[in-house]
This record gives C-alpha cells, sequence and structure tokens, in this order.
C-alpha cells in the first residue's frame, strides 16, 4: 500500500479536479511547490500507475488520471 503525501494528495486533487492538465498548468497551480518538486511527485505517481504522463501535438506533458483515459478517447 502506498502511502500518501501531502504534496501526493494536491497533485492528485488538482488533476481529478481539472480532468487532466499539463505539467506546467499543474505547476502554477500548486505555486508554493517548486517546479521540481511536482515534477519528481508526478515522475513517481506516473511510475506507480496513479497518473498517466503524455504528451500533446504541442508537446506539453499532459497528466491525467488512469481512468479518464476511455473519456478523452470517446470525445
Amino acid at each position: 500500500m502506498t502511502l500518501h503525501t501531502p504534496v501526493t494528495d494536491r497533485i492528485l486533487g488538482q488533476v481529478q479536479r481539472t480532468h487532466g492538465c499539463d505539467l506546467d498548468t499543474l505547476t502554477k497551480s500548486l505555486s508554493d511547490l517548486s517546479w521540481g518538486q511536482v515534477f519528481l511527485e508526478v515522475d513517481r505517481l506516473s511510475r506507480e500507475g496513479q497518473v498517466q504522463v503524455t504528451r500533446d501535438t504541442g508537446g506539453r506533458y499532459m497528466i491525467q488520471l488512469p481512468n479518464h483515459n476511455r473519456a478523452f478517447a470517446s470525445h
């Protein structure tokens, strides 16, 4: 079982509220955290399968919860 830190909860909460967002927007929404802190936690969450990171056609890194993939694919 994975322990969630306050940073983890904040990142997961923000991604859930926005139904996915890009890394820069996520970092700006958590302005008290550095870009590096957000990146490292997103990387860890991605490796654990708690978020999915993809790259859009504009080169931005998009973060979403795994259960939102089907919804995005159908739109």
